[in-house]
């Protein structure tokens, strides 16, 4: 506990701590203040996320880079699920896949790219594992084709009806989640020794012990869960107020603030030249949402929904997803990174927010 009243004390960042409290009197005492709301709610999600980032780093010093980009992108995951859940119980499908294509796009394209950026503009050149890149690019590429599939035969096929596309979904979320479930075993089973971290780290602040590290975890990813519903509750509203598209909305702002804690992470890392952290992040946190958050979302539409859900995205979603999973694939075709490569990928990611801002799709 001593190590965390340290870090509160000399990190100004986590002074904002404050603005938690203030967020769920705020929503108690005027929840129609939606912007207020929308602005007291990113303001309490940054300091939750470096505190998150810093956890996670100490829990990846003691297991591996590997094991820690697995855990924070799987506890990353869980407040965007948390989000999906509600939405999905409101039978709001359009907005769960619209979270979940903003998700994939922004964590493969914005994370991974900002990563390289930051971590190059402080070192000439860095190196990272070419294989677990590969294999994520790979299982994120598998996973746009499950996507993809629905969407175009029922568009080529005016015979496939809804009935068809759902049996499709729920066969196509099975062998994802196998996929997924696969992958892990490959990965931190029985190829585990490919997958290791390039050993150019540098000596960095002490790690938080373990009790400390997994303990933080748990609360902070709480506190995000729930500051994040009040930023969902909150964010159209708002956006109005800062003439802010729902396309926009939904596949920008609440896909960056939902990803605040794995970002904060990976772009520390980058700056530490722990570039194989930041990569196993924002591409294991793609691949986890497309391979496993996707498809569980399928299966408990049968569950708590109202009507099945099925794995039809609107055709400029799937675009964005196909193309994002190349960019990935050439960006990371090598093992090692300068700062005009992370440039490209930033730049993809704001030709679609751009595109989105400008000329909203109608999300089907």
């Amino acid at each position: 506990m001593n190590s965390l009243l340290i870090e509160v004390r000399h990190n100004p960042t986590l002074w904002l701590l404050a603005f938690v409290p203030v967020v769920f009197v705020t929503q108690w005492v005027a929840p129609e203040a939606h912007t207020l709301l929308f602005v007291l709610s990113v303001l309490a999600i940054v300091p939750l996320a470096v505190l998150l980032s810093h956890a996670t780093e100490s829990v990846a010093a003691k297991t591996g880079d590997a094991v820690g980009g697995l855990l924070n992108a799987t506890l990353g995951n869980l407040t965007e699920l948390i989000i999906a859940l509600a939405a999905l119980r409101a039978g709001q499908y359009a907005l769960v896949k619209a979270s979940i294509a903003g998700a994939i796009v922004a964590n493969s394209l914005f994370m991974l790219g900002a990563s390289l950026l930051l971590g190059g503009l402080k070192y000439h050149v860095q190196e990272y594992n070419l294989g677990n890149a590969r294999l994520q690019a790979g299982l994120l590429f598998l996973a746009t084709i499950a996507l993809l599939v629905p969407s175009a035969v029922s568009g080529a096929d005016s015979t496939a009806g809804s009935a068809f596309t759902d049996k499709l979904s729920v066969s196509l979320s099975v062998l994802l989640i196998a996929a997924y479930g696969l992958g892990l075993l490959f990965t931190l089973g029985t190829h585990r020794e490919f997958f290791g971290s390039a050993d150019h780290a540098e000596a960095g602040e002490a790690p938080w012990p373990m009790r400390l590290a997994l303990t933080t975890l748990a609360g902070v990813t709480i506190l995000i869960a729930l500051v994040s519903e009040v930023f969902i509750e909150s964010v159209q509203q708002a956006a109005v107020a800062f003439g802010m598209t729902p396309a926009f909305v939904g596949f920008v702002v609440v896909a960056l603030v939902g990803a605040a804690a794995e970002m904060a992470t990976a772009f520390s890392a980058a700056r530490k030249n722990r570039l194989d952290l930041s990569v196993s992040i924002a591409l294991g946190s793609s691949a986890q949402i497309a391979l496993f958050v996707a498809p569980v979302l399928v299966l408990l539409s049968y569950v708590i929904g109202p009507t099945p859900m099925n794995l039809q995205f609107w055709p400029g979603a799937v675009i964005m997803m196909i193309i994002a999973t190349m960019t990935v694939s050439l960006v990371t075709n090598s093992g090692r990174s300068a700062w005009f490569v992370g440039v490209l990928a930033l730049l993809v990611y704001l030709i679609f927010a751009m595109t989105l801002y400008l000329l909203p799709p109608v999300v089907q």
